[in-house]
């Protein structure tokens, strides 16, 4: 089988690779890109730990072939802080202890931001529904769910992904 060339962008950079028909985006960013903040949970779209943007879309990259990212743009947890300075995102998780291991962090992060993006002064039920998809077998959901609370309605900190 031969391999598919695939030029996109992922954090806002211009990048190429090759890969497998069947090569997930998860296995080319984490083993290609370097890019290993993505962290596989499950393999199978059920856990979120992997959740990346797709053109401003939320998706498992563990569910999305690679070679489907030709033209596209790419978010991922690498492309999310500012240099040193933490996106309000992961500065509200921070403050409210609303992580422990961190295999869930990342995908919980680009959720947040997606949802804060699309909706910045949801509902604690909007919050839960969006956040459906992501697992977290450490610190449960409260805090996880306050934080988000604690940053909705402040739209100046967040800009729609086009």
């Amino acid at each position: 089988m031969s391999k598919i060339h695939v030029v996109t962008r992922v954090n806002d950079e211009k990048v190429e690779f090759l890969c497998e028909p069947q090569e997930t985006l998860l296995d080319v960013l984490r083993n290609k890109l370097n890019l290993t903040g993505t962290k596989e949970g499950c393999a199978t779209g059920d856990c979120g730990a992997c959740s990346v943007t797709l053109d401003g879309r939320l998706v498992c990259s563990c569910l999305t072939l690679a070679a489907e990212t030709k033209g596209k743009s790419v978010g991922t947890i690498e492309g999310v802080a500012d240099g040193d300075t933490l996106h309000p995102v992961q500065q509200k998780l921070l403050e409210h202890a609303a992580l422990q291991c961190g295999v869930c962090t990342p995908g919980y992060v680009i959720a947040i931001k997606a949802l804060l993006e699309k909706n910045p002064d949801p509902s604690e039920s909007e919050i839960r529904y969006w956040l459906a998809g992501n697992l977290c077998r450490c610190t449960g959901y409260d805090k996880i769910i306050t934080a988000v609370q604690d940053l909705a309605g402040q739209s100046d900190k967040f800009k729609e992904v086009v």
